[in-house]
């Protein structure tokens, strides 16, 4: 991607994540998103297939910046910018704890079963990628994929619990109580 394509993106991306700081996904169109970033329609629709699209490519931009700081790169500029714990789970959680890009106004949305989709898609390929993580706590008798889903879905479920109870305790102790159900 040249800097031009990647500064459009960027200001899609920009456009869409002040949008969701003030309304919900669903009452989002394509038309705020551009006149926000000040593109074209065609240009937008160079970059995204669709408004969901976007927050698919907005969930895999996360997991993108997760796998690149784990592995110490800096191979491409991403939507998320920290400093990185050793846990990948950690580094979610502090992410959603900063509501970095409005994940966490996503994930708490009364219409977000497209962005839990997208986002369970990319957890379950991430711990799919961390295997050796959780070898130790799988059942033979278990099938792999339930495992994988069981993971995932304990992951999410802690993430609403940790919202509905109003993000009181630190991104290490929601990691810590996250760990030691798993």
């Amino acid at each position: 991607m040249d800097r031009r394509q990647r500064k459009t993106r960027e200001a899609i991306f920009k456009a869409f994540t002040e949008l969701l700081s003030k309304k919900s996904f669903n009452n989002i169109t394509v038309g705020e998103i551009i006149a926000k970033a000040d593109v074209g329609r065609a240009t937008f629709y160079a970059h995204f297939e669709t408004k969901d699209y976007l927050l698919k490519e907005m969930c895999r931009e996360l997991f993108c910046h997760i796998f690149d700081s784990e592995k110490g790169l800096n191979t491409h500029r991403h939507i998320f910018e920290c400093e990185a714990p050793d846990s990948v789970f950690l580094h979610l959680f502090m992410h959603f704890q900063k509501n970095d890009n409005h994940i966490l106004d996503l994930l708490i949305s009364d219409n977000n079963e497209l962005f839990l989709s997208y986002f369970k898609a990319e957890l379950k390929a991430l711990i799919e990628s961390r295997n050796e993580l959780f070898t130790s706590k799988k059942s033979l008798s278990l099938p792999h994929t339930f495992f994988v889903n069981h993971i995932a879905s304990s992951f999410v479920e802690t993430l609403k619990w940790w919202a509905d109870n109003g993000l009181m305790q630190s991104p290490e102790k929601i990691y810590e109580y996250f760990s030691t159900v798993i």
